[in-house]
């Protein structure tokens, strides 16, 4: 109990010195450059949440827009219709996330869905929620939503001038509430019997140690921090659409942090964020605006996303536990 205490301890100590290291980046960042920091922090949140279930859990999840789109959808509506601030639509939307996540983890594993069954479930959960989506004209349908844009800046209605930082400091914020989140749970008793499920379900199951439960738990958490993130995107973009909120392409942005700087690891996910969003702007700025030997690559279609592709690629065949989760293993070694 002493050692998971310091433990914990420590990892929010370096969590703090982050936060106030990372807070400084709106005083020499501008433009351009503070939108992308602030859709590394959307990356990194989404991505703890991801890993709290596909990591940490060992339940490994191909449809985890079901829960982002619930976050953006319930706080654009309640925003919209009914002029209720973004907050309370953040924990609403948190709530019912977290309350789907336990409906569909329990409906899951009581029918013993594991691997490849259960990736291609969350897939199937998060398409049903897309296509329900879209076909409820409240909703406006496939339109989506529109967030109004206020004459004035207001915190309570989560909305500022182009050019003020607060969209950065409410990110950050978010992200070093979810990592701390993430610290308590893994350095606690139920996080210890969620890794031993993990690792083990059959003999934490003869320890006593209840698996459906603790799986059910896992995936209700992680739902509710994947939907705060939601309800923070659409504030920040002021748009979101059925496609954009459930469809695969999202459910592959909010894995791949975590996949890429490495599962199973609380600094991973935000490692991979920090990774994959400038090196999607790198890639998509070398095929826009070449330097003079690359001319013939100028403009070609989707060349970006091949070229970001094989990137990644080349970045699990070198570093298969993710950059930071192989780094930290051959330290520990």
């Amino acid at each position: 109990m002493r050692a998971r205490l310091a433990e914990a301890q420590s990892q929010l100590l370096v969590l703090a010195a982050m936060a106030a290291i990372l807070a400084t980046v709106p005083l020499w960042l501008h433009g351009s450059g503070r939108t992308v920091a602030i859709r590394v922090l959307i990356s990194a949140g989404v991505g703890v949440g991801w890993n709290v279930m596909g990591g940490f859990a060992g339940q490994f999840s191909f449809g985890h827009a079901a829960y982002f789109g619930i976050g953006a959808y319930t706080g654009a509506y309640l925003l919209v219709s009914h002029g209720i601030s973004p907050w309370i639509g953040m924990v609403v939307g948190a709530v019912l996330a977290a309350g789907f996540g336990a409906l569909t983890g329990w409906l899951s594993f009581r029918y013993r869905l594991r691997g490849a069954y259960f990736a291609l479930a969350t897939f199937a959960f998060a398409e049903m929620l897309r296509l329900v989506v879209q076909a409820q004209g409240w909703l406006n349908a496939t339109q989506g939503l529109q967030v109004p844009v206020r004459p004035e800046s207001s915190w309570w209605m989560m909305q500022f001038s182009t050019t003020s930082p607060n969209y950065y400091f409410i990110g950050l914020a978010l992200v070093v509430v979810l990592v701390a989140i993430t610290i308590l749970l893994v350095t606690s008793r139920r996080g210890m019997f969620i890794v031993a499920v993990r690792e083990d379900e059959e003999g934490a199951a003869a320890a006593g140690v209840d698996g459906t439960a603790n799986k059910v738990a896992a995936v209700a958490l992680s739902g509710a921090m994947t939907a705060v993130m939601g309800t923070f995107f659409v504030q920040v973009f002021f748009f979101i659409d059925p496609e954009l909120a459930f469809g695969p392409a999202e459910s592959v942005a909010i894995l791949l942090p975590a996949v890429i700087g490495g599962t199973g690891t609380i600094w991973g996910p935000v490692v991979g964020a920090l990774i994959l969003i400038p090196l999607g702007e790198w890639t998509a700025g070398i095929v826009r605006d070449p330097p003079a030997f690359l001319d013939a690559v100028a403009g070609r279609s989707g060349l970006d996303l091949v070229l970001f592709a094989i990137l990644l690629i080349l970045i699990l065949l070198f570093l298969p536990k993710g950059v930071y989760g192989s780094l930290a293993h051959r330290w520990r070694r």
